[in-house]
């Protein structure tokens, strides 16, 4: 075993976890990638960036993640959308995994998620594959290399990509299983090389430990003015919404791009680097982002590139629609160095509207912002998980559900109290069609998207003329300058307005239908504002 910075005291043999041929705790980004190339998992990029592929997997697996219930969560977790596994079976499962790790050699990180040190959450992360221990050093946030002498692990997750799973044996779905144990502190990840399943394990667990403590736990990305913290503004969003491109804004800094929590403080930043979505991304359109993909250590995942010269091909889907690079986020030259703003000033939910009826820009009422908070309306886009080929229209609760452990109203009452409290103005932006569904339509312009949000964000938004909608109750702007007046109402951006008219009821009716759920748990004044 290598003797790379770790606690003497808190080794893997101390954790009951032996056998196993080298370990290699804590190696840096540069032995990281020599060992990751040593073991061909992957090639050396252009600027030193590492190119890999994830096989068989390029998107998560929800349907195979569980948590193992037991009596301390039997009454608080979302059974109705968290599939259950009993202890017996995760022990098996632990157990059958710890034996076929056997003789092979392992990459530990000791990291910590959550940038305020108050509701810091330390995990150590045990990895078969050299890149993935790469990619989740810059995904998580990176203790002080004096610090890594005392860490103290708080929770465990161990991720063994060759290890294939029984569903008979271990009460799992598939050979593929992410297995969440509140009661051990582990979560095991099994048959899958996706690193995303990394990430998102751990915001899982932040998203059912956090609440307790009356910290939202939210599926956003975040910005704030330049030298002005205070001026903090927070992008609700699921994969593909535009949580990264938005935030990376060059006129503010970037906090972070996909999770943080607002607590008695302010918002903090989950991670310690970005993983962003690399299909058509340009030097012109998001050059900082484009940078990243040609920087050392950067790791590149699922692209197709030139076996020769090594150029990136970013419109080759081929592999998979869901092509990401990972980076720490001193990469970007705008971000925080604290990964902490203020309460935030501005809430703005994003929605990719494939059926072309949403506006590009609405101002909510803080019941109206319960309401699409709650619905979470949005497009899965192709590739982000498994048997997404194409965008499919979806209402997916807190814009996460796949990574909400407790139920949807513990968040939304958090987020409401937290609204209330600090009087955040909150916007509903669609980032996906116009002028007709997919397949007809064409997607938002991206600089008009960046030319509203300036002006929500800069206040001078509100000073324009806005109407009522018709269909969803919401305010639009009517005009803004260097924004076509016609792209603000969306009905004349169809060829046939008729068409728009049906599309819109046929929406209406989808939120109507979805929102019956949340309908015994709601205040009256969301209750309100139901549409349809």
């Amino acid at each position: 075993m290598t003797d790379g910075r770790v606690n003497p005291a808190k080794r893997l043999e101390d954790q009951g976890i032996t056998g196993l041929g080298r370990v290699y705790y804590n190696d840096l980004e540069p032995a990281l990638v020599q060992a990751a190339l040593t073991r061909g998992e992957g090639r050396l990029g252009r600027g030193g960036a590492f190119l890999c592929a994830t096989g068989q997997y390029t998107g998560r697996s929800p349907k195979d993640k569980f948590v193992v219930r037991t009596p301390s969560v039997e009454h608080t977790i979302w059974w109705d959308n968290n599939a259950a596994m009993t202890p017996d079976a995760f022990d098996r499962l632990y157990a059958d995994m710890l034996a076929h790790m056997q003789g092979r050699d392992f990459f530990v990180q000791d990291l910590y998620a959550g940038a305020d040190p108050i509701h810091r959450l330390d995990v150590r992360m045990v990895t078969e594959l050299a890149w993935h221990g790469l990619f989740i050093r810059h995904l998580l946030r990176r203790p002080e290399r004096a610090e890594l002498d005392t860490f103290t692990p708080d929770w465990t997750v161990i991720n063994c990509p060759s290890f294939k799973a029984d569903p008979a044996r271990h009460g799992c779905r598939t050979e593929t299983v992410i297995a969440l144990n509140f009661d051990a502190k582990v979560i095991l990840i099994a048959n899958t090389e996706y690193a995303g399943e990394n990430k998102k394990a751990v915001f899982t667990l932040l998203n059912y430990l956090l609440p307790e403590k009356g910290v939202m736990a939210m599926h956003c990305s975040a910005n704030h003015a330049i030298g002005n913290p205070v001026d903090t503004a927070v992008f609700f969003g699921l994969s593909g919404t535009g949580k990264t491109t938005l935030s990376a804004d060059p006129s503010r800094t970037l906090i972070g791009d996909d999770e943080h929590g607002w607590s008695e403080r302010g918002t903090f930043n989950f991670e310690g680097g970005c993983y962003a979505k690399t299909i058509n991304l340009s030097a012109e359109a998001e050059p900082e982002i484009y940078a990243t993909t040609h920087r050392f250590a950067t790791v590149v995942e699922n692209m197709v590139y030139d076996p020769e010269t090594l150029e990136l091909d970013f419109a080759d889907d081929s592999l998979t629609a869901n092509t990401r690079c990972a980076y720490p986020l001193d990469y970007i030259s705008n971000a925080s160095a604290t990964g902490l703003g203020g309460h935030p000033k501005h809430v703005v939910m994003l929605t990719c509207d494939a059926f072309g009826v949403l506006p590009p820009i609405a101002r909510l009422t803080p019941a109206q912002a319960m309401y699409h908070f709650l619905s979470g309306f949005t497009s899965k886009v192709a590739g982000t998980e498994r048997g997404v080929t194409e965008p499919q229209p979806t209402f997916s609760t807190c814009f996460g559900a796949p990574f909400m452990p407790r139920r949807p109203e513990v968040y939304g009452k958090l987020l409401a109290a937290k609204i209330a409290k600090h009087g955040a103005s909150c916007w509903l932006v669609n980032t996906g069609w116009t002028g007709g569904a997919y397949g007809d339509g064409k997607r938002m312009p991206i600089r008009a998207t960046r030319a509203l949000l300036a002006a929500a964000l800069d206040g001078s938004l509100a000073a324009a003329p806005f109407r009522r909608d018709p269909n969803f109750g919401f305010e639009v702007p009517i005009e803004l300058a260097g924004v076509g007046r016609g792209l603000l109402d969306p009905r004349s951006t169809w060829v046939d307005a008729a068409q728009y008219d049906r599309q819109a009821q046929k929406l209406v009716g989808m939120f109507a239908a979805n929102f019956e759920q949340y309908l015994p748990f709601i205040d009256a004044d969301v209750r309100a504002c139901a549409i349809g």
